[in-house]
């Protein structure tokens, strides 16, 4: 038995806007009950149905800028002309406990994320198509059709970064989705780097 406790995994969901992340990240924390959510801090307006704390925390930019001064954030991002940031001090606290933190942020700050986290998961979520994806974005109706071609230009540039992940994922299904998901998340638990204390505990007991 390992006397240490393992640090748990970080996982990072991310991809082009209208790619389904967030639905995605939602039908997979209600099937790992274990998994943690961390909550991303924006600058931008909360959409219908969206709640304070349970979706984003909603900053005014100058609380955000304060935040931002005082280096509570694990990466921060102005993305559409708004900031999205992760809440440092939630992510390091479980992950030191060993529990699994499930990040679903942008790109930009997947890849901050990637520069001071390289052994965590990091998966990119894409949509079946381009024409599905613009279809997904127009549907929210959430954005003028300015924003509608905004987000459509710049989700065609990000698919440039897929190379930059472990894993991409294909929203074509859902389920099928999260399903992909929690497999490589049992790899990743079984990789033999992520588990040098427990043989080299067992090793040591044979001798």
């Amino acid at each position: 038995m390992l006397s240490k406790k393992k640090k748990g995994l970080l996982i990072v969901l991310s991809g082009p806007s209208g790619a389904g992340k967030g639905t995605i990240c939602k039908a997979l924390m209600k099937k790992e009950k274990n998994l943690k959510l961390s909550i991303s801090a924006t600058t931008r307006q909360p959409r219908s149905g969206e709640i304070e704390g349970k979706n984003y925390f909603f900053k005014s930019e100058e609380e955000f800028e304060k935040m931002i001064e005082n280096d509570s954030f694990l990466e921060w991002a102005k993305v559409y002309d708004h900031y999205y940031g992760t809440p440092k001090d939630f992510v390091l606290k479980n992950l030191e406990e060993g529990n699994d933190v499930v990040l679903e942020i942008d790109i930009q700050g997947a890849l901050k994320i990637k520069e001071k986290f390289p052994e965590g998961v990091f998966i990119f979520i894409l949509p079946p198509s381009m024409e599905e994806l613009k279809n997904r974005i127009k549907k929210r109706g959430t954005e003028t059709e300015e924003e509608i071609i905004k987000r459509f230009k710049s989700a065609y540039e990000e698919l440039n970064y897929v190379s930059r992940y472990n894993y991409v994922v294909i929203n074509d299904s859902v389920e099928e989705a999260v399903e992909k998901i929690k497999a490589i998340i049992i790899a990743e638990k079984c990789r033999v780097d992520r588990n040098k204390d427990l043989y080299l505990e067992i090793k040591e007991g044979l001798v």
